[in-house]
C-alpha cells in the first residue's frame, strides 16, 4: 500500500487509561494516573512509537458521582494538564502535547497564554482541546448554582475560540526584533491590540506572549451533538470522535465534513480521530479473554455510577435486571446519552448488563491480534471512516507496550503509517498549514 493514506494517531491518556478497572489489572501500575516517572515512561514509548499526540483529558470536579463509584475511581486525583505536559515536553522531542482546557469555566486570556506558553516551551508541540463542560458538580466549584444550558456553552466557545485565535496573532512573526545597538526590543508597528467586546467577554489584549511557534496550537474538538459539530467544522483542525462502528464512522465522517466545505473549509485540513480502545493477543480469543478479565475488575457501584453520569440521569432506583427506563433528554451531554440509550436498545441490555460496559468502556474497541487490529485500522482509512485514531490503552504499560511493539510494525508493514515524523511541529507532522497572522499581512514560515 506505498503511497496510500496514511493513519494519524493520537494516544488517549487521562492521563493513563480511560478503563475504570485499569488500575486494578495484573501488572498495571494502580498509581499511573498520578506517577510522573511513569509518566515520563509512557510518553517516550510513544514517542518511540510516532505518535502523532499525547492527548490528555481533564475534569473539573472530584465529586461527580456517588461516594461509592468515585472510591473505586483511579481518575479521582490527575495532575493538571498544563503542568504535566510542560513538564513532558522536557523529555520528549517530537510528539504533540494535546491539553483539554474548558471554555465554560476559564477566561480566554488564561487560556491564550498558557498555550502559547506551551507551544514555545515544546518547540510547536500544543494542541488546545477546546471542550465545554457539562458537568453540574464542576459548576460548584466555579462560583455556579448549576451548569450552563448546552446550547449555550456552545455559543460561549465559539466566542471563545474567536477571543483566543486574536490574542495569538497579537504579535507578528518578525515584532520582536532585539536590536542591541538601537535598544529596540520589538517594533510596536507589529503589535495588535485585540479590543474585543463580546456578549461574553470583553477582551482588549494583546496577550503578554509573542506569536505561537505553530502560530496557532492545534485546535482540537469532540463535537458530537449539533452544536457540537457545527464548532467542530467551524473551528477544528483534529475531531476526536465518539462512534462505536464504522457505518458510524463513515456518516460521522461525511457530516463533519461535509459542513467544513459548506462553509468554505478545506475537508482535509481537519483531521477525523476515533477513539478506540485497542487490546491486543497472540490470538482473537487471547484478547477477549484479557477484555473479559478487565471487565470484571469493574464493581456495579462504580458502573452505575458511569452510566449515571453518561445519561444525565439516576437509574439506581430501577431493577438492575431490568431493562433501561425511557430516559429523557437533560442539560448533560446529549451525545453521551444517544450513544448508551442506542447501545441499551441494539443489544437489548439490562441496565446491569449496561452498568458493566459503560463502567467498563463501552465505545469503540478493536480486540484482536495485531494483524487484525492492523486489518480494522486500514479498513477505516480507505473507507473514510476516519483519518487515524485516538489510540486507548487498556491498562499500562502492558497495553501500550504491545500496541508499540506489535501493532505499529504491521501498520508500517501496510504502508499506511510513519517510519519517521516528517517535521519538528505537531502541525508539520499532521499535515495541517501554519495559520496565517490576521492583523498583519507577512509572516515568518
Amino acid at each position: 500500500m506505498s503511497g496510500s493514506k496514511q493513519l494519524k494517531l493520537g494516544a488517549f491518556m487521562r492521563p493513563v487509561s480511560i478503563h475504570t478497572g485499569a488500575w486494578r489489572y495484573p501488572g498495571a501500575l494502580p498509581d499511573a494516573n498520578f506517577n510522573f516517572p511513569a509518566m515520563k515512561r509512557f510518553i517516550q514509548k510513544l514517542e518511540q512509537g510516532k505518535f502523532d499526540a499525547f492527548f490528555m483529558a481533564d475534569h473539573l470536579a472530584v465529586l461527580n458521582m456517588p461516594i461509592n463509584a468515585l472510591k473505586r475511581s483511579h481518575t479521582v486525583t490527575s495532575f493538571e494538564p498544563f503542568t504535566l505536559l510542560s513538564a513532558l515536553a522536557s523529555v520528549t522531542e517530537h510528539i504533540g502535547l494535546v491539553a483539554t482546557a474548558s471554555t465554560t469555566y476559564d477566561e480566554p486570556y488564561h487560556i491564550a497564554r498558557r498555550f502559547a506558553s506551551l507551544d514555545h516551551i515544546s518547540g510547536g508541540r500544543a494542541g488546545w482541546n477546546i471542550v465545554t463542560t457539562s458537568n453540574p458538580d464542576a459548576a460548584l466549584n466555579f462560583g455556579l448554582e448549576e451548569e450552563i444550558d448546552h446550547d449555550e456553552r456552545y455559543v460561549r466557545a465559539r466566542e471563545f475560540y474567536d477571543v483566543v485565535t486574536g490574542l495569538w496573532d497579537s504579535f507578528a512573526d518578525d515584532a520582536f526584533i532585539r536590536d542591541v545597538e538601537s535598544g529596540i526590543y520589538f517594533d510596536p508597528a507589529r503589535m495588535h491590540v485585540l479590543g474585543h467586546k463580546g456578549k461574553y467577554f470583553s477582551v482588549r489584549g494583546p496577550l503578554n506572549i509573542a506569536r505561537p511557534v505553530q502560530g496557532w496550537p492545534v485546535i482540537v474538538q469532540a463535537g458530537a451533538s449539533e452544536a457540537g459539530r457545527q464548532l467542530a467544522a467551524e473551528t477544528a483542525e483534529v475531531v476526536f470522535a465518539g462512534v462505536s462502528s464504522l457505518e458510524a464512522g463513515k456518516a460521522y465522517f461525511a457530516d463533519i465534513k461535509g459542513r467544513a466545505r459548506a462553509i468554505g473549509r478545506d475537508p482535509d485540513s481537519i483531521k477525523i480521530l476515533p477513539g478506540v480502545l485497542v487490546i491486543v493477543g497472540e490470538t482473537v480469543e487471547a484478547a477477549q479473554s484479557k477484555r473479559a478479565h478487565l471487565d470484571s475488575l469493574v464493581h456495579y457501584d462504580s458502573g452505575i455510577g458511569s452510566l449515571n453520569s453518561a445519561l444525565g440521569y439516576d437509574v439506581s432506583s430501577f431493577d438492575p435486571d431490568g431493562p433501561l427506563p425511557e430516559i429523557p433528554q437533560t442539560n448533560a451531554s446529549h451525545s453521551a446519552r444517544d450513544r448508551v440509550v442506542a447501545l441499551a436498545q441494539r443489544e437489548n441490555l439490562t441496565i446491569r448488563q449496561l452498568a458493566q460496559r459503560i463502567g467498563s468502556y463501552g465505545g469503540l474497541a478493536f480486540v484482536g491480534t495485531p494483524q487484525t487490529i492492523a486489518d480494522d485500522m486500514a479498513q477505516w482509512l480507505t473507507e473514510e471512516g476516519s483519518d487515524g485514531f485516538n489510540v486507548m490503552f487498556p491498562f499500562l504499560p502492558e497495553g501500550l507496550d504491545d500496541f508499540v511493539d506489535r501493532v505499529i510494525p504491521e501498520l508500517k508493514q501496510r504502508g499506511i503509517f510513519r517510519k519517521d515524523y516528517e517535521g519538528k511541529t505537531l502541525r508539520e507532522n499532521l499535515g495541517l498549514a501554519r495559520p496565517a497572522n490576521r492583523f498583519f499581512k507577512t509572516s515568518v514560515v
